[in-house]
């Protein structure tokens, strides 16, 4: 990602004002993103990362994994980012083509027909909770087993229950905790993981 000079002045505000936290270096990383794009320092005690799940993450984006998102403003906001260092190919489960469900929307059909296809990817759920949903069932049945899952619905009908059960699945993952939640996060939380894999895997990849 590209950085202004006022965007360092705004990460250095959001430094001073951080005070003490529990994050290892690379979580910070990814906490101050959400907090420089959301202005909302509620944050720094929402976000969870389970074990390894930046490790797995920086992985699998250097192998190219692919990765699949919920909604089209998850897409273009990492688009760019993406694009410019790992190239990993990016799907999006609102934009594939499904036959009609009646019981499901078509962000859970595209969701459940990406993973199937590509049961390894990397998965960003940043505002249809439908989508969240069928992803866990999938994890929960061992049809798949994802190498990352960023998940941020905003929660309320079914996204709690979603959202523990992804808590308690072997999978790494990055989760909101609470109600807040949003695609802007979802972006801001992959955008800063790619930033810091190409830090760790880009002379490798591009060499």
């Amino acid at each position: 990602m590209e950085w202004h000079i006022t965007d360092a002045q705004s990460l250095r505000i959001i430094d001073g004002e951080m005070g003490d936290h529990r994050f290892s270096p690379s979580e910070y990383e990814i906490v101050r993103r959400v907090i420089y794009a959301t202005a909302d320092f509620e944050y720094k005690s929402l976000i969870r990362f389970s074990d390894q799940a930046l490790q797995a993450g920086a992985a699998a984006l250097a192998a190219r994994s692919t990765l699949i998102v919920d909604v089209p403003m998850v897409q273009v906001g990492i688009a760019a980012n993406i694009q410019n260092t790992f190239a990993n190919p990016v799907y999006c489960s609102m934009e594939t083509l499904t036959r009609p469900q009646r019981d499901k929307t078509h962000a859970a059909w595209g969701m459940e027909t990406l993973a199937k296809r590509y049961p390894e990817g990397i998965f960003i759920i940043g505002e249809a909770q439908t989508a969240l949903t069928a992803l866990v069932q999938l994890i929960k049945a061992e049809e798949i087993k994802p190498a990352l899952v960023i998940g941020t619905p905003a929660r309320f009908v079914g996204v709690d229950d979603a959202l523990q059960e992804l808590q308690n699945a072997l999978v790494p993952h990055i989760r909101i905790e609470g109600r807040k939640g949003s695609a802007v996060v979802a972006a801001a939380i992959a955008n800063g993981l790619i930033d810091l894999a190409w830090q760790a895997y880009g002379k490798e990849s591009s060499g």
